[in-house]
């Protein structure tokens, strides 16, 4: 066998798994929402993390540079903070610091990929966390230290996904998969506190009292597009850097 079919024969065995990949994580999240809202948290418990896995898996089978693997990292432990919350309801702050910990190595991959101040791009992130706190200061009692310490990882983590935006003289699609990646996870989060400390799965600016998770089926739904975006970026991140230093 050449050179040539066996790359040919490598790289259709990599679109396989990257479609069986897709397909398990997409059915193993739609079981997860049909068992939020029937009641069935053996259910949740065990599909939670598949999409998260899925994304793992993926990422593991590519060829990875220190970015990648820092995304990786922070995948690994957000499926242990997925789980450990998913486990027990009251273990809401232990599964929130070890998101922080996701959070932190996030923001280091961001940083190994551009250490661009970029100040202007902070701005709009600030804002975001300060509304956000102000919104959820009178309902977080003995943990708004915690809460606080996370919401500012979640704001520099967005950050420094804008910042990497452009910053090597051109627009690549792993930068903005990783912006987008970063966005969708905030977003999620914010929601998240929102629902855990003032709606708790009711819409009251809606007049709707009864308890159904409607915001946790789009903070899901969100956090999943998060990841999705952020093994992305670490997947495609490789290749654009070589057909960025192929054309110089």
């Amino acid at each position: 066998m050449s050179a040539s079919s066996s790359g040919a024969s490598s790289k259709r065995s990599g679109w396989g798994l990257s479609r069986i990949l897709s397909v398990v994580g997409l059915i193993a999240a739609l079981i997860f929402i049909v068992g939020m809202w029937v009641n069935l948290p053996a259910v949740e418990l065990i599909t939670k993390g598949i999409p998260i896995l899925c994304l793992i898996i993926w990422l593991f089978k590519l060829p990875r540079d220190r970015f990648a693997n820092f995304i990786m990292a922070g995948l690994i432990v957000s499926l242990v903070a997925d789980l450990v919350m998913q486990w027990d309801k009251s273990l809401f702050v232990p599964g929130l610091l070890i998101f922080l910990v996701a959070q932190i190595i996030y923001i280091v991959a961001f940083v190994s990929a551009s250490r661009r101040s970029s100040w202007v791009r902070l701005l709009p992130f600030v804002v975001w966390g300060l509304i956000a706190f102000l919104i959820l200061n009178p309902y977080l009692g003995d943990l708004m230290l915690p809460v606080v310490v996370y919401m500012v990882a979640l704001v520099i983590m967005m950050w420094r996904a804008a910042a990497l935006v452009g910053a090597h003289g051109r627009v690549e699609t792993y930068e903005l998969a990783a912006l987008v990646g970063a966005l969708a996870f905030g977003l999620s989060d914010t929601l998240l506190a929102f629902n855990h400390f003032i709606w708790h799965d009711t819409l009251t600016m809606f007049s709707i009292q009864e308890s159904a998770p409607f915001i946790g089926t789009l903070v899901m739904v969100l956090y999943w597009l998060g990841q999705w975006g952020l093994a992305l970026a670490a997947g495609w991140e490789t290749k654009d850097r070589a057909r960025g230093v192929a054309k110089k």
